[in-house]
């Protein structure tokens, strides 16, 4: 099992002739996923040769979605067209848009977050690595060959402390991973995450990596307290980082005490989960757990 995409997901890659799209549509196609288009209206009507597959282009995510039943799309697009393509997306009736792209402004997200919600249509990102499910559909920038197939259900909001976490827990594996992003405002966040593993047959417990700035992991302990039965251990970086600093993330802000890495590690312990000081100890944590 697995959460938001497995095997059968159909994908579209919204930007896909570009540079990082074709890179990354070579990765996923690489892993297993099952890219069925790509979208670009200058180039529509053609198609590409990637991994010994030939991949058409599409005018619009409603032409890619009428023609290859997609329901599932990942956008390589630039900061300035992505709010376009993500109600393009939204207005075709996709289930799931995955965006990847950085640098987003905070408005345009809080504008096409609110419409993809009265929508109905699911958003991860944007500035996030997308999701995995081992073995069976990577849809985004994670590398796929750093772990396998298992029961640890992982939500994060930093990707390259994603896949430290994916990497040191190979050995056991994992049923979904899930970058949801650093921007202060997002799509799926930990709570939707935790909701979906709790519900998931095959994920047994779950790893939560969050970092200072916002509430959003004083929030999920909070709904961990009230409805996950199932273990979580968590991380949350930036200990060390000075107050008032933006710290990677625009996201990661700390004003006073609201929102530092101590006041989101104090919830969540409270919560009944179990905090490592570092990836690798809270790694080491799960692997308790699961003994």
């Amino acid at each position: 099992m697995s959460i938001f995409i497995n095997k059968d997901s159909k994908v579209i890659v919204q930007g896909m002739t570009g540079s990082e799209g074709m890179k990354h549509t070579t990765r996923m196609l690489a892993s297993g996923t099952q890219i069925v288009g790509g979208v670009n209206p200058r180039k529509a009507g053609t198609s590409v040769e990637i991994e010994g597959a030939t991949i058409p282009v599409y005018g619009s995510v409603a032409d890619a979605m009428a023609e290859t039943g997609a329901d599932v799309t990942v956008l390589f697009v630039p900061p300035a067209f992505t709010k376009a393509a993500v109600i393009e997306a939204v207005d075709a009736g996709i289930g799931l848009a995955v965006i990847i792209t950085e640098g987003v402004p905070v408005a345009d997200t809080a504008e096409f977050y609110a419409y993809a919600q009265s929508k109905g249509v699911r958003l991860i990102g944007p500035n996030c690595p997308g999701l995995i499910t081992p073995g069976q559909s990577n849809v985004g920038i994670t590398p796929a060959n750093i772990t396998g197939p298992g029961r640890i259900g992982l939500v994060s909001k930093s990707g390259t402390l994603t896949y430290q976490m994916m990497f040191e827990l190979r050995d056991i594996g994992f049923s979904t991973a899930v970058g949801i992003g650093g921007d202060p405002v997002i799509g799926t966040t930990h709570i939707d995450c935790l909701e979906a593993f709790e519900n998931d047959p095959e994920t047994a417990a779950i790893v939560m990596i969050g970092e200072i700035g916002g509430d959003a992991e004083e929030r999920a302990a909070a709904y961990i307290k009230q409805h996950v039965t199932k273990p979580v251990v968590g991380y949350v970086a930036g200990f060390e980082a000075p107050e008032g600093k933006t710290m990677g993330h625009a996201g990661a802000i700390v004003s006073g005490s609201a929102g530092t890495a101590q006041a989101k590690k104090e919830a969540l312990e409270a919560a009944g989960v179990k905090v490592g000081k570092t990836p690798t100890e809270t790694a080491e944590l799960m692997r308790q757990l699961l003994s």
